[in-house]
């Protein structure tokens, strides 16, 4: 019963520990309720045509042919002659969600969209398409609807094609872009017979978006540089070209109508997005029409040097990036005025936000307390503000950096203002991390180091360590309602009370001095995070441990398996990421091997009444729970089965790594048997003859040891192997359906991501089980190794913690933040894995037919 309670509470500490990331660093930006403001001019133009190439490159678009012709000879005709050209600079998370909504919206959307699958609006937010009069919406039912839903009133229309459309399994996705043309046509082709639509289209302020998908689907179908991607470009550019001309001949080419052509993200030469490579964040950008500059020579050098000028022939004309949210001037062709007025109303609209953000902290912090930005205060804003106004009347349109200068202010301050309670939080929960584990390890020490009470002196702790921490809880508890603080807070602050209270409590014992020194050796576990590299040195130092600690001699034949177990297993991490270069071959072979094998083996087994059931793939996970509970046939069922799944989710060099790791898990369990004999311990069991199922006698449980901290090490070591082996943060993040095929074709972000997180589950299983059988083999509790291995995690998540930081590029903010979560989520997840791989080892279903034939 103790330790039920024991496990709820540490998983309790632990999710509050996991939510606090998101409530510090993964709450809105956006802020609501803002005095609008516009240019008083009139717009150079009546209309826009936004055209979105998802999953377009800047190098498949901008590169020519051999023969020195372009692929998209429309919009290369456009780049040299009618418009402005450049370079978008996207951010991770590189999916199309985020990239529409910082394109139509304006601003870098919160990652906890991903938990929606990149589908819903967790805060509503407003957008172009909102504050235009119509807006009239073609392409992917994924995409459009996010932006009719937030829009207010009914003026949004979207047309979208099924689905099931979505299929990357087609030979050809283009179908998807000729729908969107189509309809397009059909549209303008209705209106010149419909009066009442006609005359919709001939008012101001109206939106045509047309989202083309199929590049982005031919593209993780058959790769960016299949001929089907490099086709579809084609396609696209014709298809360009045939809406504008019927634009124009709709509005009498009247010289209004605005044409945008981008991207929203791009893709990785293997076929996937959703990380930082440059291939994923340069996307083209392409304006023409109404109020735009048109083509202009370079006359000075370019203040580019990535060399692609070069590569694209286009050093001649002036390329304009963009890549934040102020208003690119130089895309605009106007008067000086118009362009210092929309200058002016920019800086305007962003300061509405900081005095929006600013008053709601000043409103929930108590006055004495709150301390201004102080680059930004309210006479500065004025004198911003008046001095702009001024210089706009006076006509010295050539000052309007001062502008620039404005928003750059009011971003700093929106940030200022966004993280202000960030210390505050990031303190109480250090605080109560570092209570928690400093009592799991005072735990651990009372109970297998024979510490004791001094009962006199434990008593008085006890009740003033009460006292203290009810006075403090009740001081805290009036701050946070007087700032009305959220619920959240109060959890936070109540958690670092607790923990520290249970450990002053605990640290009355009487012990030699260094009893609660701690010992931080999570090195090579930290850096790996950054550099896979790293697991390749760790696994390269394990492979001499039987060497160095003397069990080559006792057993020569274990330690050379274990010696090129790790060898073999260090080469995952110097490979590529998975994704990168897939190997079709390789993976069909592996899979008619593991059938063969897992033929055999059942047959081995005598559990060929459910060969058939394990040959069936998806189900293969249930297989085990059939076989017998016998040490050596459990594992090796639970091994094959898994191995199997991973085999059909698997596109290159990564489908070996669960054999070779379930080898090198085998070879472990057994030279921990050499480990013990070597230690002399009586009692000891051997393998063949451990039955999962049986009662663990109580009597034969023994206490901790030195040792044992060495295999909770080694069990930390290889469940970060088995996250990192074949991978990284980035290539989670990024997305290629290419390992779902054997399941599913049809684009569907919930059952595609189950399936890629059960791929990634599977190496933990694995060393889970093992860990599981090395507890029982050892005739340790359970709960004391688990103890050892939530001191190990802990002390890693508390050092990442500290290694968030919010300043520096969206991706290193994310990576930081997504290391941390990580570590949480295995300590959460290994809490709730072991209770499964409990069930998966030690539970056997009995069959229908099978008692049938014992009861007859």
């Amino acid at each position: 019963m103790r330790m039920i309670t024991f496990f709820v509470i540490g998983l309790t500490v632990h999710v509050v520990f996991f939510i606090s990331i998101f409530d510090i660093y993964f709450t809105s930006p956006l802020v609501h309720g803002m005095t609008p403001h516009s240019t008083p001019l009139e717009p150079p133009a009546s209309r826009l045509v936004l055209v979105v190439a998802d999953g377009l490159r800047a190098d498949s678009l901008f590169t020519l042919l051999p023969n020195g012709s372009s692929r998209t000879p429309y919009l290369r005709s456009i780049i040299e002659d009618k418009g402005t050209w450049g370079v978008s600079h996207t951010r991770v998370p590189t999916e199309s969600r985020p990239g529409h909504v910082a394109l139509i919206a304006g601003f870098y959307e919160d990652v906890s969209a991903v938990a929606k699958g990149w589908k819903e609006n967790p805060v509503e937010f407003d957008s172009v398409f909102n504050e235009s009069r119509h807006t009239w919406c073609w392409g992917s039912p994924d995409i459009l609807p996010m932006f009719a839903k937030g829009a207010s009133g009914d003026h949004v229309y979207t047309h979208t094609y099924p689905a099931v459309e979505e299929d990357f399994a087609s030979t050809d996705a283009s179908k998807l872009d000729s729908w969107v043309f189509t309809q397009v046509k059909s549209f303008f082709k209705s209106a010149q017979s419909n009066s009442t639509l006609k005359a919709s289209l001939w008012e101001d302020k109206n939106v045509f978006f047309l989202h083309l998908l199929g590049i982005d689907t031919n593209g993780h179908a058959h790769r960016p540089m299949s001929q089907e991607y490099l086709d579809n470009i084609g396609l696209v550019d014709a298809g360009v070209a045939e809406v504008v001309s019927i634009i124009e001949d709709f509005f009498d080419n009247d010289g209004r109508t605005a044409y945008v052509f981008t991207s929203d993200h791009g893709m990785t030469n293997w076929g996937s997005h959703g990380a930082g490579h440059p291939s994923e964040t340069l996307t083209p950008l392409v304006a023409w029409g109404a109020g735009v500059q048109k083509a202009k020579g370079a006359t000075e050098p370019q203040p580019y040097n990535d060399g692609f000028l070069q590569d694209w022939k286009l050093e001649h004309l002036r390329r304009v990036d963009v890549s934040q949210g102020v208003l690119p001037l130089l895309y605009l062709n106007n008067s000086e005025r118009f362009m210092a007025e929309s200058m002016y109303t920019n800086a305007i609209q962003v300061l509405e936000q900081f005095k929006m953000k600013m008053m709601q902290k000043k409103e929930t912090t108590l006055s004495f307390l709150f301390t201004p930005y102080q680059l930004l205060t309210e006479s500065k804003q004025a004198e911003f503000t008046q001095k702009a106004r001024i210089l706009i009347q006076l006509e010295k349109y050539e000052d309007i950096s001062l502008c620039q200068s404005l928003i750059s202010r009011s971003l700093e301050g929106l940030v200022y203002y966004h993280t202000y309670d960030r210390f505050f939080l990031g303190c109480s929960v250090v605080l109560g991390f570092v209570g928690w584990t400093s009592y799991v390890v005072l735990v651990i020490l009372k109970t297998h180091a024979s510490l004791n009470r001094h009962p006199n002196l434990t008593k008085q702790v006890r009740i003033y360590s009460r006292l203290l921490c009810t006075c403090v809880a009740v001081v805290i508890t009036l701050f946070l309602l007087i700032q009305r603080s959220p619920i959240t807070y109060y959890i936070y602050y109540t958690f670092k009370i607790i923990a520290q209270n249970f450990t002053c409590v605990s640290l009355t014992v009487r012990n030699k001095p260094g009893c609660c020194m701690a010992v931080y050796f999570c090195c090579p576990q930290v850096v790996s995070f950054f550099h896979r590299a790293m697991l390749t040195v760790g696994l390269a130092v394990l492979s001499l441990w039987p060497f160095l600690s003397g069990l080559f001699g006792k057993a020569k034949s274990r330690s050379l398996s274990w010696l090129v177990g790790c060898l073999c297993l260090a080469a995952f991490p110097l490979m590529p990421v998975v994704g990168r270069e897939p190997n079709i071959h390789l993976v069909g072979w592996l899979q008619v091997a593991t059938r063969y094998l897992g033929s055999r083996m059942v047959y081995f087994l005598n559990i060929d009444r459910i060969r058939k059931l394990y040959l069936k793939r998806p189900s293969s996970i249930f297989v085990p729970l059939l076989s017998s509970t016998r040490l050596f046939h459990r594992l090796l069922s639970i091994f094959l089965s898994l191995t199997s799944t991973y085999l059909l989710l698997s596109t290159g060099s990564e489908a070996l790594f669960p054999p070779v790791l379930s080898w090198l898990m085998f070879v472990w369990i057994n030279i921990e048997q050499e480990a013990l004999l070597a230690q002399g311990m009586s009692g000891r069991q051997e393998l063949s003859t451990i039955d999962f199922s049986a009662n663990i006698d109580i009597t034969k449980i023994r206490q901790l040891k030195l040792d044992d901290i060495r295999r909770s090490y080694f069990f930390v070591f290889f469940i970060i192997t088995a996250f990192f082996g074949t991978g990284n943060i980035a290539s989670i993040n990024s997305f290629d359906p290419a390992s779902v095929y054997c399941f599913l074709t049809v684009f569907n972000p919930f059952i595609m991501g189950g399936l890629m997180m059960w791929k990634v589950i599977i190496p933990f299983i694995i060393v889970m089980c093992t860990f599981e059988t090395i507890q029982v083999a050892t005739q340790l509790s359970s709960r004391s190794l688990f103890l050892i291995v939530l001191v190990i995690s802990d002390l890693m998540a508390l050092h990442f913690f500290f290694m968030v930081q919010d300043y520096g590029s969206w991706l290193d903010i994310g990576t930081s933040i997504s290391h941390y979560v990580i570590v949480m989520s295995m300590t959460i997840f290994l809490m709730l894995l072991s209770v499964v791989t409990h069930v998966l080892t030690s539970q056997r279903l009995v069959l229908w037919r099978q008692r049938k034939m014992h009861f007859p």
